[in-house]
């Protein structure tokens, strides 16, 4: 149950209480090794450490000023309904250079200077605005008394004039507030001290686990072994569908459904809840977590004529679950493990680099997602590396692990982990996962806190809110890939192919396959 309450002449509603899943459901769904899952259709742990307020403030304002819906009348003023994200305007001006620098860093192009200028024509507009609803008042309350007729007629007058100039500056404060929404959600999240300034080829080396098979054969790559084997049509595939469709056939099949399973269970001994999730969302949750679904080179496929969208990972559903919504402090963290497919358009995708499963329209894929406390998801994104990775490990990959570049972060990262295998049938290293800390940049979106219980010291404001509650802060979101199929199939074939022309199935997944120890070619 909510209720609304007045600010800045708007109106405010308040937030909805989370539903949460109970932790025996958790519990009663974890799987061991042996047993597969059937579904309908980026071990390093660190200490919890200490982060500064300083670099998640950069786009927060009070609780009250979340990304409330506008009222009817302010609607008909924009012509459409506008979500607002609640960006801290007076610490981004206070914080000009910091936030110029990291504009900079990121190739953003976000415009900070027309930020700042709407944000000061914007206070200033207010403070005209707060002026005349004080005279106003005063009008009417020298009205409740006796008056003489004159008197009475020219306060009248006063208030009408006061009225119609009222309305006239509230629509346009609306309007100004838009648009500065609008400027301001372009600028990127403020970046982690530690990620290395410059370009993809600026990332730096975390880790590097194995190295590269010796092969006393020559080396074939997927699309071969997948001819050989029987196990990909993409030629049927593009006349069904288009470019960068395929069908799975045969042993890919199972390996596909080995590899979800596999990885639910894995990550589910971690404590994930599992997750299917919708494959089509409305366009605003897509730009709430951060993705841009209707720009230029977008990779979101929008359906036409809805404000809906593909998914183009579960990340996006399974940030929006909680959307609105106050989450009890001891629930966190909420760990989610979702299997969704993915769709997306691969924009300016072409080339030998990306040709067969590597990069394509439409593909299964596994992803972690966690909310947490802002001073814990440094600890939770090195927690989601190490899943990773250990994932990978076990069947046994070479990869490294790289800590991206400040020019290869999106919008909402804060910093973000890649895992690249070594492909060797493609004679390269390959993006197989991702593991992002998105801190607080989704959550002031999709308008997602927390109220710290009262035995929390951590929280940087000791104020407390009315009834003694301490105020709601919003959460960290984190994101990361536990497995990508396609990627996942692409380094399965061309690393564990044999000279016979067979391929190893890796000893975890045999379980989740039948048994089916290797994939053999047909017989005639």
């Amino acid at each position: 149950m909510g209720f609304s309450i007045s600010l800045g002449g708007m109106t405010f509603q308040t937030l909805k209480q989370a539903v949460l899943p109970p932790s025996i459901f958790r519990a009663s769904l974890r799987l061991s090794p042996a047993k597969t899952l059937t579904l309908n259709s980026h071990h390093l742990f660190l200490p919890r450490a200490t982060v500064s307020p300083f670099l998640f403030r950069a786009l927060s304002t009070p609780a009250l000023q979340s990304a409330a819906p506008l009222t009817n009348e302010e609607q008909k003023v924009c012509g459409k309904p506008q979500w607002r994200a609640a960006i801290d305007f007076k610490w981004i001006r206070d914080n000009k250079d910091v936030v110029a620098e990291n504009i900079k860093n990121r190739n953003s192009i976000a415009d900070l200077e027309l930020v700042l200028q709407l944000y000061d024509k914007l206070c200033t507009l207010q403070k005209e605005v707060e002026r005349l609803r004080g005279e106003r008042n005063v009008v009417a309350n020298k009205m409740k008394g006796k008056l003489e007729l004159t008197e009475r007629q020219a306060l009248i007058e006063q208030g009408k004039n006061l009225k119609e100039e009222l309305v006239s500056l509230e629509e346009e404060l609306v309007q100004l507030t838009d648009k500065l929404q609008q400027e301001a959600q372009c600028i990127p999240n403020i970046t982690h001290p530690s990620v290395p300034i410059g370009g993809e080829d600026c990332s730096a080396l975390r880790k590097m686990v194995g190295s590269p098979r010796e092969f006393s054969f020559p080396v074939k790559d997927h699309l071969q072994l997948g001819k050989e084997l029987d196990l990909f049509d993409f030629d049927a595939a593009s006349e069904v569908s288009g470019s960068k469709f395929y069908y799975l056939k045969n042993e890919a099949v199972l390996l596909e459904m080995g590899l979800i399973n596999w990885t639910l269970s894995e990550v589910m001994k971690k404590g994930f809840t599992p997750l299917t999730t919708p494959e089509i969302v409305r366009s605003s949750v897509v730009e709430k977590c951060g993705f841009q679904p209707r720009g230029q080179n977008t990779q979101v496929y929008s359906i036409e004529g809805s404000d809906q969208c593909l998914i183009g990972t579960a990340e996006i559903p399974v940030g929006g679950i909680h959307m609105d919504s106050i989450l009890p402090d001891s629930a966190l963290p909420l760990k989610y493990v979702a299997y969704s497919h993915c769709f997306r358009t691969e924009a300016g995708a072409a080339g030998t680099a990306t040709r067969g499963l590597y990069r394509v329209h439409q593909f299964s894929k596994v992803e972690m997602f966690i909310f947490c406390r802002p001073e814990d998801s440094n600890y939770y994104h090195e927690e989601l590396i190490g899943i990773e990775e250990e994932l990978f490990s076990s069947l046994g990959f070479h990869f490294k692990t790289l800590d991206m570049a400040s020019g290869d972060l999106g919008a909402p990262a804060y910093r973000k982990f890649d895992v690249e295998a070594w492909m060797p049938g493609l004679g390269r290293y390959g993006e197989i996962s991702s593991a992002s800390n998105c801190t607080d940049y989704q959550s002031r979106r999709l308008g997602i806190r927390y109220r710290p219980s009262p035995s929390d010291q951590s929280s940087p404001n000791p104020k407390k809110s009315k009834g003694n509650l301490a105020p709601t802060q919003f959460v960290h979101t984190l994101n990361a890939t536990a497995c990508a199929v396609p990627r996942m199939i692409v380094c399965l074939l061309e690393n564990f192919q044999q000279e016979n022309g067979t391929v190893i199935v890796p000893e975890p997944l045999r379980p989740f396959m039948g048994g089916l120890d290797r994939i053999s070619p047909k017989s005639k």
